[in-house]
C-alpha cells in the first residue's frame, strides 16, 4: 500500500451552521465547499490545512454512521484518511494483512473520491479511511 500523505481528518459535528464559523475563525480560512453523501446520510463541509483538508460530518439522519457516532461519542474525530494510488488494490492488500474490512470494494465519497474503510477493531481503535481518485 502507497500512501501519499493524509488526505484529510474527519470531525463529526452536530451542526455545520456552527461548526463552520467556529473553523473558520480557528483556522483563518474559510470553507472551500459543502456537499451532501446522501448515500452516507451526512452533508461535509471541507477546510484546507496545507496539503490536508479537514472534513466536518453533520448527520441528516440519526441512524446512519455519523448520527450513531454522535449518539455513542458525541462530536469529535470520527477518522483518519490516507491517500492511496488505489483503493480497491490497498483495500485488498489491507485484507491480505489480515486487516478487517468495513468495504470490500472502492464507493464514491464526497468530492468526487473513491473510498473505502478498515475496521477500527482491527487498526488500533482508528476509523482509517483509503482515498484515491
Amino acid at each position: 500500500m502507497n500512501v501519499s500523505h493524509i488526505e484529510h481528518i474527519g470531525i463529526a459535528v452536530a451542526s455545520l451552521e456552527t461548526a463552520i464559523p467556529y473553523y473558520e475563525t480557528l483556522l483563518g480560512t474559510k470553507c472551500y465547499a459543502t456537499e451532501e453523501v446522501a448515500d452516507q446520510k451526512v452533508k461535509t463541509a471541507f477546510f484546507k490545512v496545507g496539503q490536508t483538508k479537514i472534513e466536518l460530518l453533520e448527520s441528516t439522519d440519526p441512524e446512519g454512521p455519523i448520527g450513531k457516532f454522535l449518539e455513542k461519542k458525541g462530536p469529535g474525530v470520527h477518522h483518519l484518511a490516507f491517500a492511496v494510488d488505489d483503493v480497491n488494490a490497498a483495500l485488498q492488500q489491507a485484507n491480505e494483512a489480515g486487516i478487517q474490512l468495513i468495504d470490500k470494494q472502492a464507493r464514491k465519497g464526497a468530492e468526487g473520491l473513491n473510498i473505502g474503510f478498515l475496521h477500527p477493531k482491527s487498526t488500533l481503535g482508528v476509523l482509517t479511511e483509503l482515498c484515491s481518485e
